[in-house]
């Protein structure tokens, strides 16, 4: 009896030993044996499905933890529910600037939390539909603690980029746009096959038709007129020349005679005044012409607007 005894004894050992070698080496090549970790609570006021225990927990991208617990409140006089969601972070694999310096809960993440540390839930694979909780800095985004579960730090939380479309599309009256839009297609099928816009558009060409005809014919008679006027003007200027130049000999003439008959007859004979008068009215013709054979090589469009006044005025 003894011997049996201590066999089964021995049998006892070997199983327990047995079985905390498995249990070190389990422990051991997980490296989770001397894992610095810490539970947080992130409460959310929005659908969870697709989060599961085990799920993912980011930090910028980088895994740091996972989901441990998923839990429901619910308030039926608010016709509300919060969910507390149970998350384990590896406090190690959150480090800080200076060398060997860990993420310390009770120290750290009152600061953080101060400086927009938030917690919102994004998807993990469209083609499952699994979610995971996303860690990151939002600056901008309200700080809302719920203060229900005091045995765990909690890390305020933001609504996600789906539940953010969600609310946007509730707001939208989706029927009166539907009936909108729908009018709106109706008057363009109308418009297009309105037969009094058809006519228009072909009254609209035609009359760009003409207009290109018109401008046409008349780009082609306005070179030959301009090259008309130019030339008159031109003509105008000799003739003008040519008769101040006649009318200045005739001048010189006058005056030449005009000495002769005094040098003959007294100054003051009626023939001698009246030659005089008549030198004076050419002399004055000879001017005017003159002045007016200038004007008109500088300005040979005053023939069609005539003189302008000193004022910029005809």
């Amino acid at each position: 009896m003894a011997k049996q005894a201590s066999k089964m004894m021995i049998g006892i050992f070997l199983i327990i030993a047995l079985f905390l070698l498995v249990a070190s080496l389990v422990l051991f090549s997980s490296g989770k044996f001397f894992t610095k970790t810490q539970k947080f609570v992130l409460y959310f006021n929005e659908p969870v499905k697709g989060l599961d225990v085990g799920s993912p927990v980011l930090f910028q991208g980088v895994p740091v933890g996972s989901v441990k617990s998923i839990d429901i409140i619910a308030d039926p006089a608010q016709l509300q529910a919060d969910i507390p969601v149970v998350i384990q972070i590896e406090l190690e694999r959150v480090k800080f600037r200076k060398p060997g310096e860990i993420l310390n809960p009770q120290k750290d993440m009152p600061e953080l939390i101060k400086k927009g540390f938030r917690g919102r839930l994004t998807i993990q694979s469209l083609i499952t539909g699994k979610l995971l909780i996303e860690l990151d800095y939002f600056p901008n985004s309200p700080l809302v603690l719920k203060n229900i579960d005091k045995e765990y730090i909690e890390i305020p939380t933001i609504p996600s980029t789906p539940s953010k479309l969600a609310r946007v599309l509730d707001k939208l009256d989706l029927e009166a746009i539907q009936s909108k839009l729908e009018a709106a297609l109706d008057g363009v099928g109308n418009l297009t096959t309105n037969p009094d816009l058809a006519a228009s558009i072909r009254h609209l060409k035609e009359t760009l038709r003409d207009a290109r005809k018109l401008v046409n014919r008349v780009d082609r008679q306005v070179d030959p007129l301009a090259k008309d006027a130019r030339q008159t003007f031109k003509d105008i200027g000799t003739l003008a020349r040519n008769l101040n130049s006649r009318v200045g000999g005739v001048a010189t003439s006058l005056e030449k005679t005009l000495a002769a008959v005094r040098g003959v007859i007294s100054p003051d004979s009626p023939l001698v005044v009246e030659l005089e008068d008549t030198f004076k009215k050419i002399s004055a013709m000879s001017r005017s012409i003159r002045e007016l054979a200038d004007y008109l090589e500088q300005h040979p469009e005053a023939l069609i607007r005539g003189k302008q006044k000193p004022g910029g005025k005809p």
